[in-house]
């Protein structure tokens, strides 16, 4: 494209996306689309020549977009929302615009002290210490993985370069976390070589908080039985329930046993930006690393996901290694040591996540996040209250933050009735609807799963999708 094109192209799919975000709640957040569909409407072989921008952007509009399930939808209730703010998505279209590779210092200046400092940021908004220091990845499955690589070369750093196979005189590493863990612990434990079989899930109260009592004789057991105890995950939002981990008691064994404390906060973290509810984190200050998702919470575009560790040099002491062809022999010779983004995780080619992250939190300002974040919350309570008002529908867990469980009841009905009932109103709900809701199961109980962190969702929308429910579960039970 020469000039002139590319700045009508880029007018025209900057009105392709206001004009998106703008009608997005008038579409259904499901599409209407089979597994196939978009690949029988697509050819088999790329174009041989140049098309016109005119009909790609056609084919977007009519093949693409109809297709998507839309994240950013005020009735997207299923998962934790990745829904992206307008300042967020303007500092995504500068980062592609720059196409900088923020690998080392020399490479991008600025995007590497833009994250240094847009992570400090963050960091003491949400009241974290300062000897947590952040960078960021793409996702909270990558910033576990590496917490849990520098657990791991702490506690045998000879690893780096013997690894793990063929060593029977190296005892079997163990990692402790809840229960209701994410799943990305599970696949971190397969990537690093540990094993699924040396993960030890915890059991969980009757508020689905990890016992710390039981963590203290998993770990006495291990020792006993010539296991080489090496890391706890606590979790402060479990994806399941969004239940708050006791941190303070999990740190205090992690201290007394010498193992790396990991919290994984990916969605509940931003909330600890309102001071209010910082008492449901007591204790993540003294872990040894923690993830936060501003791309969840905060309502940066996907992904960014921050990852703070206690000395930054414990990530740099896994994973650092410089080739010839890296290394920046000026900045040596003049003794400045500036930060080299590379050296903390695995990746060489980092994006610069952090222009989108800074220009949400200039844009919204501390107070514009907090009213956001403390509307959610407001939110949750209040479906909380009318589901317990209603003597047709049970409330399954307690409500810290703004994700609500639930389950229709039906009188007289078995658990395994209850469970094929609420599957059958979950599917009426999100069928051909404005609306889309998930569940999970806890203590083996299907439950519905509604969770309240759209930057979109009103109360309209939370009442209007209590009233569906309401109705459906009502035809299903005369039916």
């Amino acid at each position: 494209m020469d000039r002139s094109d590319f700045r009508a192209a880029l007018h025209q799919v900057a009105d392709l996306v206001a004009d998106y975000l703008e009608t997005v709640e008038a579409r259904p957040v499901l599409p209407a689309a089979r597994p196939g569909d978009l690949l029988a409407d697509l050819p088999a072989e790329a174009p041989e020549v140049a098309e016109s921008l005119e009909a790609v952007l056609a084919d977007y509009r009519q093949l693409v977009e109809p297709r998507l399930t839309h994240w950013n939808h005020p009735g997207f209730l299923a998962y934790f929302s990745s829904s992206g703010s307008e300042p967020g998505i303007l500092g995504e279209l500068l980062a592609a615009g720059t196409s900088v590779n923020a690998m080392l210092w020399q490479t991008s200046p600025a995007a590497t002290e833009l994250e240094v400092r847009v992570c400090d940021w963050l960091r003491r908004l949400l009241g974290l210490p300062d000897d947590l220091v952040g960078h960021i990845n793409d996702t909270a499955s990558i910033s576990t993985f590496l917490a849990i690589a520098a657990a791991r070369h702490e506690k045998v750093p000879e690893l780096r370069h013997q690894g793990l196979m063929g060593r029977p005189e190296q005892p079997a590493l163990t990692v402790y976390c809840s229960e209701h863990r994410h799943s990305s612990i599970d696949k971190a434990m397969v990537a690093l070589g540990l094993g699924l079989d040396r993960l030890r899930p915890i059991a969980a109260d009757q508020d689905f908080r990890l016992d710390p009592a039981a963590l203290a004789a998993q770990i006495a057991a291990d020792r006993a039985a010539g296991l080489l105890p090496a890391a706890v995950v606590a979790t402060v939002g479990t994806t399941s329930s969004t239940s708050a981990d006791p941190v303070a008691a999990v740190a205090e064994i992690c201290r007394r046993e010498g193992l790396w404390l990991h919290v994984d906060a990916a969605w509940a973290g931003s909330a600890a930006i309102c001071p209010e509810l910082r008492p449901l984190f007591a204790g993540w200050e003294l872990a040894d690393s923690i993830v936060v998702n501003p791309h969840k919470w905060l309502f940066v575009p996907m992904d960014c996901s921050v990852l703070y560790v206690r000395g930054i040099e414990r990530l740099r002491a896994a994973f650092s290694l410089v080739p010839e062809y890296l290394r920046t022999a000026d900045q040596e010779a003049a003794g400045e040591k500036p930060l080299q983004l590379m050296d903390l995780g695995v990746q060489l080619g980092r994006r610069f996540r952090a222009l989108k992250l800074w220009m949400v939190i200039r844009l919204y300002g501390a107070e514009g996040l907090r009213a956001r974040l403390r509307e959610h919350c407001r939110l949750g309570r209040e479906l909380a209250g009318w589901i317990d008002a209603d003597p047709h529908f049970e409330r399954m867990a307690p409500v810290p933050f703004s994700t609500v469980c639930f389950r229709a009841g039906l009188p007289g009905a078995s658990e395994q009735q209850l469970e094929a009932f609420n599957e059958r109103l979950l599917a009426v709900t999100n069928r051909d609807s404005p609306f889309f809701l998930s569940h999970t199961k806890l203590r083996g109980r299907y439950v519905l799963r509604l969770a309240i962190s759209n930057l979109r969702t009103e109360e309209r929308h939370v009442a209007a999708v209590w009233r569906r429910l309401q109705e459906q579960a009502a035809l299903l039970r005369a039916a």
